[in-house]
């Protein structure tokens, strides 16, 4: 379990996966938006991040949806 210490902000805190945030990567070439800007994140996703965790890092994609993680590529934008 991760703790303040040690998250990773270009992870997800649920699954570990690269989060894909534009914010979040340096150096990214995805303009000043992110993904999480126009993709709907159900907040049953939000609610399985432990408290200590919230607002440290995004969540990816696959895990803002409640998608498998193997999802991941279903949920980028095109």
């Amino acid at each position: 379990m991760s703790t303040m210490n040690d998250v990773d902000p270009t992870r997800c805190p649920l699954c570990g996966r690269p989060n894909r945030c534009a914010l979040a990567t340096p150096g990214a070439d995805t303009g000043p938006d992110c993904w999480c800007f126009t993709t709907p994140l159900d907040p049953r996703a939000l609610q399985r991040l432990p408290a200590e965790l919230r607002n440290r890092a995004c969540l990816c994609p696959a895990c803002a949806q409640l998608l498998p993680p193997e999802s991941s590529d279903l949920a980028a934008p095109s």
